[in-house]
């Protein structure tokens, strides 16, 4: 096997390894020398191996898959921040799947009940409908295998019981008036995921080859945020104005006369004043009087 570059020298014993093999196809690559340190270290795990000019040393197969993992798992921690901050998601994480989600994780091998719950790093609640079901059995044994993970979720009411529809309608019925109950969408369907997108707080879940991956924030959703937030930061006089003027087109409804509940006031005043001291009468012992005794002088009766 031929080698094209050259190795440069840094010093005296130690040289930069940016050999690339001549064969591209080449899996297998020479580990650098532990006794001379490297020009540039991988920034995975510090071997110092150029490929093509990436700082990623390509001798472990593993490196550059444990660097995108890591990199989506920052991705998905900053997207749920944002529909948690801003939509107010909450555990358990309820996700809505359809019958093409359900067959590319079959087809992949991916366990999604034991790895959703690590990827979004919260409890989640996996759910589908009756629709998304009846779909899956009027396309026969070409879908069976979806048609049994699908069959193991919890099973969500919708508003098709006597006429069933498409699973994609169906799921996106179930996000509309501002997707009250927070669910994630999970599908496959290109159709179904660009109406989702034009949906703010609507988070989108697909599988790309072998992993799960939570698609960023729609513009629809940045939009609504910027807007939330504009509409928080308008002054108070400027809020006055606003409202005087909706008063005057007639804008505002005549709201209807609602008992005033009484707000606590101040302080007694009368409870404010200092306590006076008690001043006790300190009574002074008065003399006794001496009870006059009556002396009766009784006439002798002569015998």
């Amino acid at each position: 096997m031929g080698w094209t570059g050259h190795a440069r020298t840094n010093g005296p014993g130690l040289a930069s390894h940016s050999l690339v093999p001549a064969l591209r196809g080449t899996r297998h690559y020479p580990r650098p020398s532990l006794d001379a340190p490297p020009a540039a270290a991988c920034s995975a795990h510090g071997w110092g191996f150029r490929i093509r000019g990436s700082r990623r040393c390509g001798r472990w197969l593993g490196c550059s898959a444990l660097a995108m993992k890591i990199t989506r798992q920052k991705h998905a921690k900053k997207y749920m921040s944002f529909y948690k901050y801003n939509f107010g998601f909450r555990e358990p994480f309820q996700v809505l799947l359809d019958g093409t989600f359900c067959q590319a994780a079959l087809r992949n091998k991916i366990q999604i009940r034991d790895q959703l719950p690590g990827y979004l790093a919260g409890a989640t609640q996996l759910c589908t409908t009756r629709c998304v079901l009846k779909e899956l059995e009027s396309l026969g044994k070409e879908l069976y295998g979806a048609k049994l993970i699908a069959q193991r979720f919890q099973v969500r009411n919708c508003s098709h019981f006597k006429d069933p529809v498409s699973g994609s309608a169906c799921l996106l019925s179930m996000t509309e008036e501002g997707n009250p109950h927070h669910y994630f969408i999970a599908t496959q369907d290109q159709d179904l995921a660009t109406k989702v997108k034009k949906k703010a707080g609507v988070p989108l879940l697909f599988i790309i080859q072998n992993t799960m991956v939570l698609d960023k924030p729609s513009p629809k959703s940045l939009a609504f945020v910027q807007a939330m937030q504009a509409n928080q930061l308008v002054p108070e006089h400027q809020k006055q104005s606003i409202e005087h003027l909706k008063e005057e087109q007639g804008l505002v409804k005549e709201s209807e006369n609602r008992r005033k509940r009484k707000r606590a006031g101040g302080p007694n005043p009368l409870s404010c004043l200092k306590k006076k001291k008690k001043v006790q009468e300190t009574q002074q012992p008065s003399a006794a009087k001496k009870k006059r005794k009556r002396k009766r002088n009784r006439a002798k009766s002569e015998a």
